[in-house]
């Protein structure tokens, strides 16, 4: 029995403890194979769904892969680091948005331009020109109907062998998760944005 003032021993049985403990088993599953390629989709409210993408886009361009990165949301006019990064290690960069939906004065036009910015995506996943295509926001453009969901599916479950694909934005719906290889959802615990502080060149862009 320990007194007050006594730190009490963790119990070792206990889940929580186990989870603190190196492990000493191998975690890995049995019938571990190769694939030519993956589906990787990074959702949820939390902030490091693109940076998790760029992350990637650094690793397949330290691998000798071509890289696109097709951004939906952003437009041209932002001056985002991971860009100026990108497209100096070679990567094809196209920002195919016009900006915040609250900022538009125009959302059929947007929607138009949404629509033009798939159809370059599908032709850019499709010719197997390169290694790793990151389609960064593109759940938004699903979820607000402004593309044709299925035929978005259609074209990356069908994809040419070797393309590996990277999907970010929120609200990622079943039918992407469904065919995805790796699904990460990033929660929101505590938010600078929500204390007042805006976005941060180098953190946030």
């Amino acid at each position: 029995m320990t007194s007050a003032d006594e730190t009490p021993t963790t119990d070792p049985t206990s889940q929580d403890a186990a989870s603190e403990q190196p492990l000493t088993d191998d975690p890995r599953p049995d019938g571990l194979h190769g694939a030519k390629s993956l589906l990787l989709v990074n959702t949820g409210n939390g902030k490091g769904k693109s940076s998790a993408a760029f992350g990637v886009m650094v690793r397949g361009v330290a691998r000798g892969w071509n890289v696109a990165v097709l951004q939906f949301v952003k437009s041209g006019e932002w001056k985002v680091g991971e860009e100026t990064v990108g497209r100096q290690l070679g990567v094809h960069w196209q920002s195919l948005g016009e900006g915040f939906t609250w900022d538009s004065t125009n959302l059929d036009h947007d929607k138009a331009v949404a629509q033009t910015g798939w159809a370059i995506a599908r032709d850019i996943v499709e010719s197997g020109r390169y290694d790793l295509v990151i389609l960064d926001e593109l759940t938004y453009l699903m979820t607000w109907g402004w593309i044709d969901s299925a035929e978005v599916i259609n074209v990356l479950r069908d994809r040419p062998a070797h393309v590996n694909v990277v999907v970010t934005g929120r609200d990622a719906s079943p039918e992407l998760i469904a065919i995805a290889d790796t699904v990460t959802e990033m929660r929101e615990i505590k938010h600078a944005y929500t204390s007042g502080i805006a976005a941060k060149r180098g953190i946030d862009y």
